[in-house]
């Protein structure tokens, strides 16, 4: 898992020049969902590449602690301030308004993953010397120990109108229609559900959208909700207004936060 996470950002590391070490004992095993895991590690990492300037170094590392898996993701980074520290893991908090403008994000990637570690009966926690001394994140999991458990059966959901498949890794034949201003967001977003065998549509405004579903109506909507001239939340309302019958499944994609 731990791996996973990593070689997803390797090519931000390499951009930066930034070396990632890997020091993981492949004996140790948690319970946990995987994918939650994974996006906790995914989130440490991305942090320390994001603060680190280039030619830093990351160092990943799992061990044994007092009976605990612990996760390790220490940089050479810019650093916390002792001011700052206890705050890192609130909701929309940033260390000052001037590295909110050097380095983007909502403030909201360690909140997520206290939470998602607090899910878990985990803790998670940070030290930093200083400014431009470094970070290190150590978040402690209860270690299994003995075989693994049984995967439990996937479930199959039904929702008035349609119904989700138990396998939702395979999105063949699934007509998806895509609705997003920019252009970077917009293809990536269509490379992705493409290789997971969707067909898709890919549209740069409402107006489009709406001209396209008016000839040919898709399974699912991913609209962004800000886009200049018609808004998502606009779009997903007037398409449900034409087709009164039948709610069209849509997915609001945005970029905003708040409170």
């Amino acid at each position: 898992v731990i791996n996973d996470a990593i070689d997803s950002l390797m090519p931000a590391a390499a951009a930066k020049m930034i070396q990632v070490s890997r020091n993981l004992d492949q004996s140790i095993r948690v319970i946990g969902d995987r994918d939650r895991i994974q996006q906790v590690v995914w989130n440490l990492v991305s942090n320390a590449l994001k603060f680190t300037p280039k030619g830093g170094r990351v160092d990943v590392s799992l061990a044994d602690v007092e009976g605990d898996a612990q996760i390790s993701v220490a940089d050479s980074g810019i650093g916390i301030s002792a001011e700052f520290l206890p705050f890192v893991f609130d909701r929309f908090r940033q260390a000052d308004s001037s590295m909110s403008r050097r380095h983007s994000g909502l403030g909201l990637g360690m909140a997520i993953v206290r939470h998602l570690v607090e899910l878990h009966g985990g803790t998670v926690s940070v030290e930093s010397g200083g400014e431009n001394q470094g970070t290190t994140f150590r978040l402690r999991l209860a270690r299994h120990v003995g075989a693994a458990p049984e995967q439990p059966s996937p479930t199959v959901k039904s929702y008035p109108g349609f119904e989700i498949e138990a396998d939702l890794e395979h999105l063949d034949g699934v007509h998806v229609l895509i609705v997003e201003d920019d252009t970077d967001s917009r293809n990536v977003l269509a490379v992705l559900l493409q290789r997971l065998g969707a067909l898709v549509e890919a549209v740069a405004s409402a107006k489009e959208a709406f001209d396209r579903v008016s000839h040919r109506r898709p399974d699912v909507l991913v609209s962004d909700i800000g886009m200049p001239d018609e808004d998502g939340y606009s779009l997903i309302r007037r398409i449900r207004q034409m087709n009164a019958d039948r709610r069209l499944p849509a997915i609001a994609l945005t970029a905003y936060a708040r409170k």
